[in-house]
C-alpha cells in the first residue's frame, strides 16, 4: 500500500476546525452558501488523503461528489433533506478516510512523524464525525440537545464542533447539553472513546517514535 502524506490532511482539518468558527463570528449572517463552500473545500482537499488507497478512493470520490452537490442544493433551497444528505455524505467520507488512515497508523513496526500525524488526524476526524452525528440527531429528533437555537434559524454551525470536542476531551462546560437518551449515549461513548484513544494509540506511537529515534 502506498504510504500517505498525512500532513496535508492535518492542514485541511485544522483549517476547517479554525475557519468554521471564524466564519460564524466574522462573516455577517454566516450565509449558507459560504458554509457550503467550506464543507465542499474539506471534502475536495480531504480526498487527496485517499490517493493510493485502492478501492477506498473511488468510494471516497462518490461521497465527495454527493456532499458537494447536496451542500450547494441545501444552501440554495434551505431544504432540511439536502442538509441531512450533505452531513451524511461528509460523515461517510470521513469514515472512509479514518479506515484508510488507521490501516497505516495501527499496522506496522516502522515509526515516523508522519505516522503520528496520521493518528492525530484520526482523532480530529472522529471529533468532526461526532459533531456531524449530533447535528444529524438534532435534525431528525429536535430537542435532543439544549442550548442551541432551532435548525430553521441556525443550520449547521461551529457549536456542534465545540460540543463534540468539549465532550471528547471531557471538559464538560455545561453550556450545551445532551437531553435525549440517544444524545446522552452518544456523548458518554465519545468521552470514553476519546480518552482510550489518547491513552492507548497516540501515547503508544509517540513512545515508540522516541525509542526508535534514540536508537
Amino acid at each position: 500500500m502506498k504510504r500517505t502524506n498525512f500532513y496535508y490532511l492535518l492542514v485541511a482539518l485544522l483549517v476547517f476546525l479554525v475557519g468554521f468558527p471564524i466564519i460564524d463570528d466574522f462573516v455577517t449572517g454566516s450565509p449558507p452558501f459560504v458554509k457550503a463552500l467550506v464543507f465542499s473545500a474539506i471534502l475536495i482537499i480531504g480526498i487527496g488523503s485517499l490517493k493510493g488507497a485502492g478501492r477506498a478512493f473511488p468510494g471516497g470520490m462518490v461521497f465527495v461528489v454527493a456532499g458537494v452537490i447536496l451542500s450547494v442544493l441545501a444552501a440554495q433551497t434551505g431544504s432540511s433533506a439536502f442538509q441531512f444528505g450533505a452531513l451524511v455524505a461528509l460523515m461517510s467520507f470521513l469514515t472512509t478516510a479514518i479506515v484508510h488512515t488507521m490501516k497505516q497508523v495501527a499496522v506496522g513496526t516502522d515509526m515516523s512523524m508522519n505516522r503520528i500525524v496520521g493518528a492525530i488526524c484520526v482523532y480530529l476526524m472522529l471529533g468532526v464525525i461526532w459533531a456531524l452525528g449530533y447535528s444529524v440527531l438534532e435534525l431528525a429528533a429536535p430537542g435532543s440537545f439544549s442550548g442551541f437555537e432551532t435548525w430553521t434559524s441556525r443550520g449547521w454551525d461551529s457549536e456542534w464542533l465545540y460540543l463534540s470536542f468539549v465532550t471528547m476531551t471531557t471538559l464538560g462546560y455545561g453550556d450545551l447539553l445532551p437531553v435525549s437518551a440517544t444524545a446522552r449515549a452518544m456523548a458518554y461513548l465519545q468521552a470514553a472513546f476519546g480518552q482510550f484513544y489518547i491513552a492507548i494509540l497516540v501515547a503508544g506511537l509517540v513512545g515508540a517514535y522516541i525509542a526508535s529515534r534514540d536508537k
